[in-house]
């Protein structure tokens, strides 16, 4: 059995974890640099990685994020599961801010990143039809009942370029496609954990309504920051309960997802470009 070790990104207003015998680690990437140093520690012997997606200080706008290497140094530290913590504007009336949702599916509208390991020298498709793994999302679930931190099982993830919010004809649009949360960050990162084999889920914390909603109008940032320190001091008792309880032994994905590159590689061996397989050592050396 592989040893479990849980990875836990965090998003806006979320760039410290405490952590038992921690330590700062600058972990290099043959990708680039990271967001930030990785915290390194443990909750009751059960190994935690955490990574502030934005940086410490939020330097980073979520076009400017080195997704590949934020990936890349997750699968070097040995997480095996890794729950990304995001802020949210809903499209729900029933997601009201504060809410904790558990999505299970995206749509991906960004244009300005990177989505992929693989490429010239080396081709791969990997399947995202389901690209959260349903087990991590049951400890996930199961930490916020525990807590008593009101969350929603399921949900639709609209991924947006930004730094910008939504125009309304956007809100509007996005609301009639069925999607419940919009965020700027998830995407491409569910695809790339994919690509890495490491289980993934999201906890996406609504901050606000988003545009479309009648009776709230424009986002107004001061009102999503009250907001943001609330949702945080709520996600470090959630990730603090889910790493107490979670397993010692990393459990199989269902759907596969620790195995994902398991047919995935089409490039013929002989055909595969010697520098990018270097960079590939970790993403991809189970199979390569």
């Amino acid at each position: 059995m592989t040893k479990a070790v849980l990875g836990i990104i965090g998003g806006s207003g979320f760039y410290e974890l405490p952590l038992a015998n921690a330590r700062r680690e600058q972990i290099e990437s043959p990708w680039g640099a990271p967001s930030d140093a990785v915290t390194i520690g443990d909750v009751d012997g059960l190994p935690v990685v955490f990574l502030p997606r934005h940086g410490r200080g939020h330097r980073l706008s979520p076009s400017d994020i080195n997704y590949r290497a934020n990936i890349d140094v997750m699968k070097r530290a040995g997480v095996t599961d890794l729950v990304s913590v995001s802020a949210c504007g809903s499209f729900r009336e029933h997601l009201p801010p504060g809410t904790f949702v558990l999505v299970d599916q995206f749509i991906d509208r960004t244009f300005a990143r990177a989505k992929s390991f693989f490429g010239n020298g080396c081709v791969a498709h990997v399947s995202v039809a389901d690209p959260v793994s349903p087990r991590l999302v049951e400890h996930v679930a199961a930490a916020a009942r525990a807590e008593q931190i009101q969350h929603h099982l399921g949900g639709t993830y609209l991924a947006m370029e930004g730094p910008q919010f939504s125009s309304l004809a956007e809100s509007k649009l996005y609301r009639e496609w069925g999607c419940d949360v919009i965020g700027m960050t998830n995407m491409p990162e569910a695809k790339l954990a994919r690509e890495a084999e490491i289980s993934y889920s999201t906890v996406a914390m609504v901050t606000d309504f988003d545009s479309w909603h009648p009776d709230h109008g424009a986002v107004d940032i001061s009102q999503i920051i009250r907001v943001m320190t609330a949702n945080g001091d709520n996600a470090r008792r959630l990730v603090a309960r889910l790493a107490r309880d979670f397993p010692r032994e990393h459990e199989p994905c269902p759907i596969g997802s620790d195995r994902a590159l398991e047919y995935a590689i089409i490039t013929a061996p002989e055909a595969r470009d010697p520098a990018l397989l270097a960079k590939l050592d970790a993403v991809a050396g189970r199979v390569l």
